[in-house]
């Protein structure tokens, strides 16, 4: 291969990360190497090191190789971050290596949690199937501003001894602005509806937010239907009646917690997988990181027990958002619902009862399924 054609490669670094992420993303990581054999992806895809495995080995989280790869990536598949490891390395290595600094760096302004139910799981969701069926939505949730960024913040000791723990919550009218025009037009290409979600009624950061959309809809989206809705009734509402929802946007805590709710229309975070992007720059590219929300799960890393369907629909993400390769996406997507439908499933999906096959067990499963999908020439 020239020098020229490999310069012009797409490229996607893959960081496993902390807990189950080594064994999930490993599995997304074989379906990319089906892809790339029997439809010709060609890809430069560069494994990198992250969280406690580089710590281990440089002293840092993350190091400045693995960052400069990072950001010359045209995308980034993420396992997870996080565990009881953490509580015996620095808060500060933990600040300069951690993954709010990669979605700072990157500027991953907009996070896609999707939530659609797959009819064969309704038997796992805690929610009764009336209430699942047909459920179609997606919490947009703003990644890099917010409590979890602003500043002050810190653990002070006060005069008397004791300890005060300050975050500080903050939006200013661009950064509302700017994940408000993601919202709307998502809401474009799906049913036409966003709901904003905040605490307007006793946080002055949710008043602000309430107003900027109302008049970023009324000046440049009148065709998209707004709603807004309090943050604690979004929670309910999203067990009681999550159909009525399209595009939830929100703020970064409250986006954090409304869409680990929602996971519970899918019946476990296994099967909710993300992608956060910042915007398109002059040439087109966006930066976007790819991972499942389900995080490190300490508690099961190691045991082969992981469902990696997460990390292998965020792959599905990267193809549609950040390759232009909807047809691979979709393939994708119709293999995990096959395999779902046809009865297998890991310990986080499995009818009481049933035999639960493993991470790699259900690696297996979806790319046979993606094997005789194409096969058949889809």
């Amino acid at each position: 291969m020239s020098a020229a054609v490999a310069a012009n490669r797409a490229i996607l670094v893959v960081l496993p990360g902390d807990g189950v992420g080594p064994e999930v993303t490993g599995e997304a990581r074989r379906v990319l190497e089906w892809f790339d054999k029997r439809r010709g992806l060609s890809f430069d895809v560069r494994d990198r090191v992250i969280g406690v495995a580089s710590y281990r080995k440089s002293g840092r989280l993350l190091t400045d190789e693995t960052l400069s790869d990072i950001m010359a990536a045209d995308a980034v598949l993420f396992g997870a971050q996080g565990g009881p490891d953490y509580d015996d390395i620095p808060v500060k290595a933990r600040r300069e290596g951690g993954l709010l600094r990669l979605r700072r760096e990157l500027g991953l302004y907009a996070n896609l949690r999707p939530v659609k139910a797959i009819p064969a799981l309704a038997d796992v969701s805690p929610l009764k199937p009336e209430v699942t069926r047909g459920v179609d939505l997606l919490v947009l949730r703003e990644l890099t501003g917010g409590v979890y960024f602003g500043e002050p913040r810190g653990i002070e000791r006060l005069a008397d001894g004791s300890e005060r723990g300050v975050n500080t919550q903050v939006y200013t009218t661009g950064e509302i602005q700017r994940i408000g025009r993601v919202a709307f037009a998502l809401a474009r290409r799906r049913r036409g509806a966003v709901c904003s979600v905040e605490k307007s009624n006793v946080m002055e950061s949710g008043a602000l937010w309430r107003r900027v959309m109302q008049d970023l809809h009324d000046s440049e989206f009148t065709d998209v239907k707004l709603s807004h809705m309090y943050a604690d009734n979004c929670a309910m509402q999203l067990i009681l009646a999550p159909r009525q929802f399209d595009v939830v946007v929100t703020d970064n805590l409250f986006g954090d917690l409304l869409s680990d709710a929602a996971g519970s229309i899918m019946g476990s975070l296994g099967m909710l997988p993300s992608a956060s992007l910042n915007g398109l720059d002059g040439q087109g590219r966006r930066r976007a990181l790819y991972e499942p929300v389900h995080g490190s799960a300490p508690d099961i890393a190691g045991r082969g027990i992981a469902n990696p369907l997460a990390a292998i629909m965020s792959l599905a993400m990267a193809f549609r958002h950040s390759f232009a390769r909807d047809s691979d996406a979709d393939l994708i997507d119709a293999a995990v619902g096959n395999v779902i439908a046809a009865g297998v499933r890991t310990k986080d999906i499995a009818a009481s009862g049933t035999k639960a096959v493993s991470t790699s067990g259900m690696g297996d499963a979806v790319i046979a399924e993606l094997q005789r999908l194409n096969d058949q020439g889809r």
